[in-house]
């Protein structure tokens, strides 16, 4: 396992909520962070139909661009009766024409659910696979997973993505309602963030 002895660090990501998460957990290391955004990166083509494949394209293509290590994360919402869908193709199930629309999204989750007359609790679960890159190719891999269900109506402004519909496993309160606070404390990117400082920064 290698360990990162660097203080600056690419986040290989455009996405805003992403961001905020990463770097709120980063900051008691003193490394100083930036964005794929903040390089005027482009998206790379995500090609594989894996998280760990995907996670492994973004964090490379910035750590190449960059000439510095680079850390993405692959996340997505597998929910069990959709044969695990919407997976890596969580942020394609929010894409309109005008954007991504994540109600959008959120309510053809439930549509299909209810077309399916699925019965309850409607499993789920939260994936992050975060993939820390080297400039000189080399990378470590870390999965994070949090169980729970999907619940509708959505609930909650806190949060991004499809945190209003998931409530995770032993809590009455979606990843939309709770505080980011707590949410960080044991989400799927908590969980794979804990692995990354056991094995890189520890």
């Amino acid at each position: 396992m290698r360990k990162f002895d660097g203080d600056k660090l690419v986040i290989a990501s455009h996405n805003a909520g992403k961001l905020r998460e990463m770097g709120a957990l980063l900051t008691p290391f003193g490394i100083t962070v930036s964005s794929a955004a903040d390089y005027d990166l482009a998206e790379p083509d995500e090609t594989e139909d894996n998280f760990i494949g995907n996670a492994r394209i973004k964090a490379h293509f910035a750590a190449k661009e960059t000439g510095l290590p680079a850390l993405s994360d692959d996340s997505g919402i597998t929910v069990e009766a959709l044969d695990g869908a919407p997976g890596v193709y969580t942020a394609d199930w929010a894409e309109t024409p005008n954007g991504r629309d994540f109600p959008f999204a959120m309510t053809k989750v439930w549509s299909l659910l209810e077309i399916q007359n699925t019965p309850f609790p409607r499993k789920a679960a939260f994936n992050c696979t975060l993939c820390l890159a080297w400039p000189d190719g080399h990378d470590e891999i870390f999965v994070g997973r949090v169980d729970g269900q999907v619940v509708w109506p959505m609930r909650g402004e806190e949060g991004f993505g499809f945190d209003p519909i998931f409530m995770p496993d032993g809590k009455n309160q979606t990843f939309g309602e709770m505080d980011p606070t707590e949410k960080h404390a044991m989400s799927h990117r908590a969980d794979a963030f804990a692995k990354l400082v056991k094995g890189c920064f520890a």
